[in-house]
């Protein structure tokens, strides 16, 4: 009697964690679409709002598109997510990002950044490790606003939108990427 509840019991358990496993894909799945949905659009307003990156996209061994959202009060603090593509072969790399910085900021903004890669060593290079570290000065307002890279400078070519919110800052900060699990 006792075996026969402990085997029910271990196969109670093993049901309850497939059914979360497929629940867990399922999000998964859903949240990659999205991701890839938010990177289609903004390559579309590049192309639109910069037409010299479509040739640049062209050339490129690959490309990265991150949605990002970054809070200021003195220090600064965001975080997205995105994906990296390989052009010729379509392999996707979902990917998260955080940044963080001390300097003189106040407000908030939500953005997208595209990153085009010249070659695969450079591509491969932010893949796995993903790390870029930046010092800033902008002020964003409203809902425009667009890089303007025209070409490759050391291997990548980086445009930005903001979306929308109102932040002026000076500042050191730090951006890592890396790939997320949960996704890939």
């Amino acid at each position: 009697m006792k075996k026969q509840l402990l085997v029910l019991l271990i196969a109670g358990l093993a049901s309850i964690s497939f059914a979360s496993d497929g629940k867990s894909e399922e999000k998964a799945a859903e949240r990659r679409g999205k991701i890839d949905a938010v990177a289609e659009k903004t390559l579309d307003r590049l192309f639109e709002e910069a037409p010299s990156s479509k040739n640049l996209h062209k050339k490129a061994y690959g490309y990265a598109v991150f949605s990002n959202v970054k809070v200021a009060v003195g220090v600064s603090g965001g975080g997205g997510s995105g994906v990296a593509v390989a052009s010729k072969s379509g392999e996707r790399t979902y990917m998260k990002m955080g940044t963080a910085g001390v300097g003189l900021g106040l407000g908030g903004r939500k953005y997208q950044v595209v990153f085009l890669f010249e070659d695969e060593k450079t591509f491969a290079n932010f893949v796995n490790k993903g790390w870029q570290a930046d010092t800033s000065a902008n002020a964003t307002a409203g809902t425009t606003g667009a890089g303007v890279a025209s070409t490759f400078n050391n291997g990548i070519a980086i445009y930005q939108f903001s979306e929308k919110g109102l932040m002026a800052q000076a500042e050191i900060a730090g951006t890592k990427y890396w790939k997320t699990d949960k996704l890939n």
